[in-house]
């Protein structure tokens, strides 16, 4: 090491006998907070959604097209989100973007009600706000589920920490439901909105704290842990990506076939994201209380299931490699939670509907860390802007849900406006079977190489 290495001065660093230490999985934990802190930030107005449209004389479409503004400001800075990500960093970019989600939390308990503002001035500032808050919530996801994971864990590990970010997610999505409903019970919908906007502040505060960019970067890394996350790449991690080699990213056939298929997959993901909570109360029949706690049913069951896809994938990303690890799994789980949906939308109890539900979501989210670990792959050093490209798609499809589903309910009802999911998850199966992860952008070849096969 050099003398300028800022960690060969340390103690225990100079040589690999020692044991690594462990900081990778700690700053993995904080990840998974911020998941799940950004969810409950973000999922609350679908929860408060009936309430709020109640005061404020709100239609279904019209609370349909307040929720679809949080899809596209998210859609549409993914990209260039993931891009801004590659070039700051994850410290600065995340620790920013959390203030920024407590803030705009707040000012939407501030939206004039119907007494002192027309019905457009209401919708028009509950539109902007949601879609900010997808603008700051969009590089999350390509920053630390991309970059962050690339540069913290070594090759062939890299679903197991996104799926722990989705354990995160999923989890703060299912506390968002009681939560939420519990707080509009006793407080109003206003307030659930001002209580849980702190979280950001807190999130900020301790990412920016304890959270470097790269793993030498971090004073409790030792050397161990750093050659741990290097092995089997040609390049390390510190390697700063060339500017303008994100173009070639838009033109890769791997990029556009994972893309595509996580819009598919995330049509699924998105009708319960904007739509499981408000079913449960219309289209099932459940009360306000009752359908907080049943909507945390699939979410919890959606924990599980991207934990466990995580964990198989990287076990066997080690015996048969990228391609057939992603192919396998992914074709699976999407297949899996086709039927499990269109199987819900016909079940005649309601209770027996979440149970298929819960399936459904368990299945689904068996594949995201597996979209990501493939994305990371493929993109190389603009692992970031390749993950921003990947979750552009899958949020259009946000966008896409929260309008088509009021309007298939209002004219075909509540079952075929779920089972009309089913196809995107069978589309999103048929697309993983044409996909190779160990095809990295041709630029981008030598920088993060797919792991040998043992």
């Amino acid at each position: 090491m050099t003398a300028m290495d800022p960690i060969a001065s340390r103690p225990d660093a100079t040589t690999s006998r020692y044991r690594p230490t462990s900081v990778r999985w700690r700053i993995c934990a904080l990840m998974t907070l911020a998941s799940f802190i950004a969810y409950i930030l973000r999922t609350n107005m679908s929860v408060a959604g009936a309430p709020m449209a109640s005061d404020l004389g709100l239609s279904h479409l019209q609370l349909g097209i307040i929720l679809s503004a949080w899809a596209w400001g998210y859609a549409a800075f993914q990209f260039p989100g993931g891009v801004a990500g590659d070039r700051i960093g994850g410290r600065r970019a995340i620790a920013a973007l959390a203030l920024l989600w407590g803030l705009l939390n707040l000012l939407v308990a501030l939206v004039p009600g119907r007494a002192v503002a027309s019905a457009a001035i209401v919708i028009l500032a509950l539109m902007v706000l949601r879609f900010f808050m997808g603008v700051a919530q969009a590089p999350l996801f390509p920053v630390i589920g991309g970059r962050m994971v690339a540069c913290w864990f070594p090759v062939s590990g890299w679903a197991l920490p996104n799926s722990l970010q989705n354990v995160g997610l999923t989890f703060g999505a299912a506390a968002t439901g009681p939560l939420i409903a519990w707080l509009t019970e006793r407080t109003g919908w206003r307030a659930s909105f001002a209580l849980t906007a702190p979280l950001g502040f807190l999130l900020a505060a301790t990412w920016w704290w304890y959270v470097r960019d790269r793993p030498s970067e971090h004073p409790a890394v030792n050397a161990a842990e750093v050659d741990l996350i290097d092995e089997g790449r040609a390049t390390p991690v510190a390697v700063p990506p060339e500017r303008g080699g994100w173009r070639v990213l838009l033109g890769d056939r791997q990029v556009q076939v994972i893309t595509a298929g996580y819009f598919c997959a995330n049509f699924v993901f998105y009708f319960f994201f904007n739509w499981l909570f408000i079913y449960l109360i219309e289209g099932r029949g459940f009360r306000l209380l009752e359908g907080g706690s049943y909507a945390a049913i699939p979410w919890i069951a959606g924990a599980g299931g991207a934990f466990l896809g995580g964990w198989l994938c990287d076990r066997l990303w080690k015996r048969v490699g990228a391609r057939y690890s992603c192919r396998i799994l992914g074709a699976a789980g999407m297949a899996l939670s086709g039927v499990f949906l269109f199987a819900a939308a016909g079940a005649a109890s309601p209770a027996w509907a979440v149970v298929l539900l819960a399936l459904c979501l368990a299945a689904e989210q068996l594949t995201d860390a597996i979209y990501w670990a493939a994305m990371i792959a493929v993109g190389g050093r603009h692992v970031s802007a390749a993950c921003g490209v990947m979750n552009t798609g899958g949020n259009i499809s946000n966008g896409i849900v929260a309008l088509v589903v009021p309007l298939m309910v209002d004219r075909l009802g509540w079952a075929a406006a779920v089972a009309g999911g089913a196809a995107f998850a069978f589309i999103a199966a048929a697309l993983w079977l044409v996909t190779a992860a160990d095809r990295p952008v041709a630029s981008e070849s030598a920088a993060i190489p797919a792991p040998v096969v043992a």
